[in-house]
């Protein structure tokens, strides 16, 4: 059996994830626990509670998720380690698969990732910016679309490639708003504002560049333990310091998630594509993008056992 694993990024944190992992097993206890110490801070407990404001905060949100995925691999790891062929995230959960990868140490990923999520957020106070999720496949290219609006209202540039029928913009308030407009009157069904303090993954965030830089030099990856597939380049990375060059890179580059699910399945066309932290937004984008993939979500208590029993 080959199994791929994939992390999930910003946007599926909700209050509560991870409580059952910690009242089922000791081992996600402790996971947690490393967590809390080494941020100083109970964030496992903002987890389990909320309120989900505060936990939707980008420099929450990114530890906890980077959090609920190591615990979920820190129970699966004895059994799965020997199927495990490459990993895979969506943004923030590139970190959590180098994490998995033995790339990065627990503290120093969730210490890299705070620090990663309140440089965004200083970037989009310094810059003000705005997403926005496009529903529906547009007669023009998305990247036609966003020249467009950059010339006539403000900077607008593709900022995840999710699916086939779902992108995200990203970009100046205006030029968003101006790319929402043009991408409606190319035939996209809906356009949604979306609920983030910055233009993530867009030109404005390179504030936050030589602020990560520090960070991924005092954090540094070691070499991964098998292939994580990279968002900038949608290829597998075995090499350190080209891992952690392309986690800098990702900051201000958009998301190619389709590139990266077809080489991935193209690659491991058998494989079990088994999503670790909370909710199936992963695997949901996985079944648009390539539907004969096998998924698993891996997430909750259950989910854990179910998985083990199917390994075994």
């Amino acid at each position: 059996m080959d199994i791929v694993l994939l992390f999930p990024g910003q946007g599926s944190q909700k209050p509560g994830m991870g409580r059952d992992l910690a009242d089922a097993f000791p081992e996600a206890r402790a996971v947690f626990g490393e967590v809390d110490a080494a941020l100083g801070q109970p964030l496992s407990l903002l987890m389990f509670e909320g309120p989900a404001e505060e936990l939707t905060l980008t420099h929450n949100a990114q530890p906890a998720l980077l959090a609920h995925g190591a615990a979920v691999w820190a129970l699966a790891r004895e059994r799965l380690s020997p199927y495990v062929r490459a990993a895979a995230g969506h943004s923030l959960g590139e970190f959590t698969a180098y994490h998995a990868a033995g790339a990065l140490s627990l503290s120093d990923a969730v210490r890299l990732v705070r620090r990663r999520g309140e440089l965004m957020y200083e970037s989009g106070v310094r810059q003000p910016g705005a997403m926005a999720a496009l529903l529906g496949e547009p007669s023009r290219p998305i990247e036609e679309i966003c020249t467009q609006a950059t010339s006539e209202a403000g900077l607008a540039v593709p900022a995840n490639y999710n699916c086939p029928g779902q992108l995200v913009i990203s970009g100046e308030v205006d030029g968003v708003e101006r790319a929402i407009q043009l991408a409606r009157e190319s035939g996209v069904k809906r356009a949604i504002r979306l609920n983030v303090s910055g233009a993530f993954h867009s030109p404005l965030m390179e504030s936050a560049a030589d602020g990560l830089a520090e960070a991924l030099k005092r954090h540094a990856l070691a070499t991964p333990q098998f292939p994580v597939y990279s968002n900038v380049s949608a290829e597998p990375v075995t090499d350190a310091a080209r891992g952690g060059a392309l986690l800098l890179e990702q900051l201000t580059s958009p998301v190619r998630w389709t590139e990266e699910v077809r080489a991935i399945t193209a690659r491991y066309p058998d494989a079990l594509l088994v999503e670790m932290g909370p909710g199936s937004v992963l695997t949901g984008l996985v079944k648009k993008i390539a539907p004969a993939a096998r998924t698993q979500t891996c997430g909750t208590a259950a989910e854990v056992e179910q998985l083990l029993e199917l390994v075994a």
